[in-house]
């Protein structure tokens, strides 16, 4: 052994030392920070802000879209102040399957038919406060959607989602156990058979099947009637929104409905009478008559 490497080693090369492993510690920080960054930049951002980029929220309006998911299937988005609201087109809206079924209603109503099989009448069937406010809950998620598919003008998913909340509110009003729970939806129940209402009649004023709209709308309104009189409020029919929607929908189907002209003759006849246009008024009645077969 040569006497070099038997001499001690000074301060100096220790502090040598020490400076190579702080550098090759330092050295692999930045080696583990880099590779973190790059498993960040590959993993997919969950920030929202590409997504609204371009759309911008509206206040007083709503503002929706119909996309195609990750999965392939159709989408409703709603822009919402803070962000956007996303619901599944068919099924429940946030793609729940409670107990296995559809939505709690259709669950429910299965239990309801397996009662019915082991009892032989719907008698000892009872809704709890709690399953009746689950039922209120989930139809938000339904109400939330026919907006949105009114907007988009999806008529068949509007009349599909209000005739689905229908349903619970005669569930509900048919079996809940509390009184409260019997009767807290039933104040929609106007605007839910308008709306319901409104999109069929569209698609049947769409495809210029006017006489079968009128009667659409005709029917809502006599339902809407009947509601207020069961609540003892007829009076309330008359100044309720949805009948002033519905009377001008009316209006609009009437507007592209071809004459009748008996009707148009007994009109003018009416105006003649009125503005006391008495010659001109007996040219109609004899008109109507000829054409009625009288004479």
């Amino acid at each position: 052994m040569s006497e070099e490497s038997e001499r001690p080693s000074s301060s100096a090369d220790k502090r040598e030392r020490d400076r190579e492993r702080d550098k090759e510690r330092n050295s692999g920080h930045d080696r583990a920070a880099q590779q973190s960054s790059r498993d960040r930049g590959s993993s997919p951002s969950k920030d929202l802000s590409p997504l609204l980029k371009g759309w911008d929220f509206e206040p007083g309006t709503i503002n929706v879209r119909k996309i195609y998911g990750l999965d392939g299937q159709p989408k409703v988005q709603t822009r919402l102040e803070l962000g956007l609201l996303q619901m599944e087109l068919n099924g429940r809206p946030d793609g729940a399957r409670p107990h296995g079924h559809e939505s709690l209603l259709d669950y429910y109503e299965s239990q309801l038919n397996e009662h019915q099989k082991r009892i032989g009448s719907e008698l000892g069937f009872h809704l709890s406060s709690s399953q009746c406010h689950s039922l209120r809950e989930e139809a938000q998620l339904y109400y939330q959607r026919y907006l949105a598919l009114f907007v988009l003008e999806d008529f068949s998913g509007v009349v599909r989602d209000t005739a689905r909340n229908l349903r619970v509110l005669d569930f509900c009003g048919k079996f809940a156990v509390e009184e409260q729970d019997r009767l807290m939806l039933e104040q929609f129940r106007p605007y839910i058979v308008m709306m319901n209402a409104r999109a069929a009649a569209s698609i049947a004023f769409k495809e210029e099947r006017y006489g079968e709209a009128m009667k659409i709308v005709t029917a809502a309104l006599d339902g809407i009637r009947e509601f207020f009189t069961s609540i003892g409020q007829p009076e309330a029919f008359s100044q309720s929104n949805e009948v002033r929607v519905l009377r001008r929908f009316s209006r609009e189907v009437k507007r592209k409905m071809p004459v009748d002209p008996m009707q148009k003759l007994q009109t003018q006849l009416d105006r003649a009478v009125k503005s006391e246009r008495y010659e001109d008024a007996a040219r109609l009645r004899d008109e109507i008559k000829k054409r009625a077969g009288t004479v």
